[in-house]
């Protein structure tokens, strides 16, 4: 996916007072500008794999910097509201002028920038974010490759993502002992839904010393589901070496 250019995000409030009301307000006009550059507003969440085993996930952490929103009165804080029903992260903007929000699950987000000045008038501004997941998995020296959970489910309950993208490669490792001894072994990859339906399929020979690939798009992204290889025959331990990415489109808002 095209990662986008620096955004910079801008909106405007005026609030004018009526003639003849009592008002705090010494001019005729107020106004909040809401400045907010993000940077980026698209990232990839990294999950590692080892024989089965969550190793690391290396979260996507975005800085949202404010530092260019202005106000005829004086602004108190800024804030960023991931519209998931918890409470807003506020900072007080005579101190602080960026927020950091790390994201840890893949999905399409729509969260709120915002400014508050110092007689409670906020300013609200939608952005959108997108973050994508990828998930390197690896198996050494197994006779049994164990099921891989794609997941693609975005847990915002947000439009689901495109696309599952997958590269599986397996290897047939030469024996330093006596490399005459290795043999050829059979495979079979499935990827299977949570109905057990095997949505795609295929078959593998690994000769001794070398690697086979399979490579394939799958485009249903509402059930979870395993991607499998099937130890068919032979008698060398195998190598498994997986990258699955959780792909959304880039046209958001």
């Amino acid at each position: 996916m095209r990662l986008m250019e620096p955004v910079l995000l801008a909106f405007m409030l005026l609030s004018i007072t009526l003639a003849g009301c009592l008002s705090d307000f010494e001019n005729g006009d107020e106004e909040i500008v809401l400045i907010v550059n993000t940077g980026q507003t698209n990232g990839t969440v990294v999950q590692s794999f080892t024989d089965g085993e969550l190793v690391s996930t290396n979260n996507v952490t975005m800085i949202f910097d404010f530092s260019e929103t202005y106000s005829d009165r004086e602004l108190m804080s800024f804030g960023i509201d991931l519209l998931d029903g918890a409470a807003p992260t506020v900072v007080d903007a005579k101190t602080d002028s960026t927020i950091s929000i790390d994201f840890s699950n893949h999905g399409m987000y729509e969260i709120i920038a915002f400014a508050t000045d110092e007689r409670n008038q906020t300013q609200n501004m939608p952005i959108y974010i997108i973050i994508e997941m990828r998930i390197d998995w690896m198996e050494y020296s197994t006779y049994e490759p164990q099921p891989m959970t794609i997941n693609p489910i975005p847990t915002n309950g947000g439009t689901s993502p495109s696309s599952i993208i997958i590269d599986s490669r397996v290897e047939n490792p030469e024996l330093i002992e006596d490399v005459s001894s290795g043999r050829e072994v059979e495979i079979t990859w499935s990827l299977v839904d949570s109905a057990e339906d095997a949505c795609q399929t295929r078959s593998g020979l690994v000769h001794d010393g070398e690697s086979v690939v399979w490579e394939t798009i799958h485009f249903n992204t509402f059930l979870v589901h395993e991607l499998r290889i099937n130890y068919d025959s032979g008698q060398d331990y195998i190598n498994v070496n997986q990258s699955v990415l959780i792909e959304y489109d880039d046209e958001i808002g």
